[in-house]
Formats: C-alpha cells, sequence, structure tokens
C-alpha cells in the first residue's frame, strides 16, 4: 500500500498522447518502473524488446538499410514489398499521408495527429469530395469500423491487436493504410510504423518526402526477429479476455464503462480517476484531448496486474468517499 505521502502529490498534467510515467514518478520519488503505465496502450503480451536490442546493439555503427526488413513485413502482411513503407512511428507515417492527400475529413472523436496534420481539411466545406481518414478501431472509442464503412486514409494502429489480423485490406481498395509496430511489439522509444499504399507510385511520391535514413539501424535490425515472433491472432483473443476483466472491475464497482474492440475501456464520467489512480502509482489516460472531458481511457494489461488495479481502485474509491 502506497504511503500518505503519495496521496498528496499534485499529479502532472496529462500530455496529450500519454506516456507520463516519467513525469509522473519524478513527482512522486519513484522509479518509473515502479508506475504501472496505462495512459499508452502496447501490447500487453508480447515478449520483452529489450535482449533483441542488445543482441542488435552493433547495429548504430552502420547507416540504416530498410530493404531487407520491409520485405520480411510485406511477406507477413501478404503484399508486395513495393507498396510498402516503414517509417519512423506511427507519427511520421501520419504525417507523410497527410502531405500526399492534403486535405481529407475528420470525424471526430479521433487520433489527434490527424487533426494537427489535416487541420485545414476539418473545416472544408467539399467534405465528400475529399474524403474521410479514419482509425480502425476507433481511437478513442475502440469500435471497428463496419465492413461497408470507406475511408481515403484508414489508420490501422490497433487493427491487429483487435482482429489477430495484419490489415482488413483497404489498400487493395484503392485507400492508403498506416499502421504502428511499436503498438504492437511495445516499443515505443525504437519508432517504428508503416503505410501500405495502393499502388507502387504513391508508396514512391511518400518516400521522395521522407528524410533519409528516418528509420534508425537498431530498429530495421530487429524488426525480422519480431515479426517472426509475433502470434496475432492468439494475442487478440487472449487480450479481449483481459479486456473483459478489466472492464468487470470497473463496473463491478459502480462506473459507467465503454468496451468495444480495441486494447482499453473507457471510463465515464470520472474526471477525478486518472489523478486519484495516478497517486496509486498507475496511470491512466485523460480523454480530453479526444473531445471526450471527464472520461480516461485504461489500456488493457497483463493478467497480473488486474489485481494491483482492484485493490488501488477500492482504496481510491474509499478515500474519495
Amino acid at each position: 500500500m502506497n504511503g500518505e505521502r503519495d496521496r498528496n502529490v499534485v499529479v502532472p498534467r496529462s500530455g496529450a498522447h500519454g506516456g507520463d510515467a516519467p513525469l509522473l514518478a519524478r513527482a512522486l520519488g519513484v522509479d518509473p518502473g515502479e508506475i504501472l503505465d496505462l495512459s499508452m496502450t502496447m501490447n500487453p503480451l508480447v515478449r520483452d524488446v529489450v535482449p533483441l536490442v542488445r543482441q542488435s546493439a552493433d547495429s548504430v555503427r552502420r547507416y540504416p538499410d530498410a530493404e531487407f526488413a520491409t520485405e520480411v513485413l510485406a511477406g507477413a502482411i501478404g503484399i508486395e514489398a513495393n507498396r510498402l513503407l516503414l517509417t519512423n512511428g506511427g507519427a511520421e507515417a501520419i504525417a507523410l499521408v497527410a502531405g500526399e492527400i492534403g486535405e481529407a475529413e475528420v470525424v471526430e472523436p479521433e487520433f489527434s495527429l490527424w487533426r494537427r496534420h489535416l487541420g485545414s481539411g476539418s473545416q472544408i466545406s467539399d467534405r465528400a469530395r475529399l474524403g474521410r481518414v479514419r482509425s480502425n478501431p476507433n481511437n478513442p472509442t475502440g469500435a471497428l469500423a463496419r465492413d461497408d464503412e470507406v475511408a481515403r486514409c484508414w489508420d490501422e494502429a490497433f487493427f491487429p491487436l483487435a482482429t489477430g489480423r495484419w490489415t482488413r485490406g483497404d489498400a487493395e481498395r484503392g485507400a492508403i493504410v498506416v499502421g504502428s509496430l511499436t503498438k504492437l511489439f511495445a516499443c515505443p522509444g525504437l519508432r517504428l510504423g508503416y503505410v501500405i499504399t495502393p499502388d507502387i507510385a504513391v508508396r514512391e511520391r511518400l518516400a521522395a518526402r521522407q528524410p533519409m535514413w528516418s528509420v534508425n539501424a537498431l530498429a530495421l535490425d530487429i524488426l525480422p526477429a519480431l515479426i517472426v515472433s509475433s502470434r496475432l491472432s492468439e494475442w487478440a483473443r487472449e487480450i479481449a479476455s483481459l479486456r473483459s476483466s478489466l472492464a468487470a472491475i470497473f463496473i463491478d464497482r459502480g462506473f459507467t464503462v465503454d468496451v468495444a474492440d480495441a486494447p482499453w475501456i473507457l471510463v465515464r464520467d470520472a474526471p477525478w480517476l486518472r489523478d486519484a489512480l495516478a497517486r496509486e502509482r498507475i496511470l491512466v489516460r485523460d480523454c480530453a484531448s479526444f473531445g471526450l472531458e471527464g472520461t480516461v481511457r485504461i489500456a488493457v494489461p497483463e493478467s497480473k496486474c488486474l489485481k494491483k488495479i482492484a485493490e488501488a481502485l477500492d482504496r481510491t474509491l474509499e478515500a474519495h468517499r
């Protein structure tokens, strides 16, 4: 049980994208490893990448070469390598695609980086002509798109963890698709994303705007091993079970919970919950940046963390009464 000192700490404000464990750790005076960071959604089932990073450390002495890693990922997805572009995380993928399409409709709530790079697109009048960008599953609602829904670009950062498949296949129907390996393999510091294009020409235009050596050599060196270790269908099934268990913890204690298809839940009408859990060294995501005031997003954790969450929540509710 955390001491009374933690309950009096001023919790740092939430950043726009979560992942504020280092800030919270400094405020509490603890090591960042003591924070259960559920404000960023990562695969809770994947093996630790640190041993692979150590094994590939000497790759930093070389300039990056993305050719082999691109071929490996393209083979796993089931597309031609000349329609796949590796990027410096999903953030670069979004920026490159935004530069390619110029304008598009952003329907809220939606991941904020689309607003950042397509700000003017969200204000345009001829929306039907320009088409939409969509996340699938939606970020933050967590709901998968209907089979008949179309968009100019699909953001599939969490699609593999929600479905057990690499992609829905919208690039085969003319859309651009972006993805995030750093979510799938829980390595946000490595920055690994990708774009699947409908044809070679689009991929070449994106590559021409991408800075040279954008994806670092260390990330490229371990990517093939990550792909070999992937168990998409198994991960998706286990995450769905963990998500149900996580939701039950909050529902049983009277919270309003939204449960959809993504590896997280939303807890509504609890504006105090982020700060209260933070003092218990559990960090959840404030959804104000999505326009959802009073809502927190909680990533699906490892099974061993469920008891910790339940106990912390009970202490929090007791203190809140």
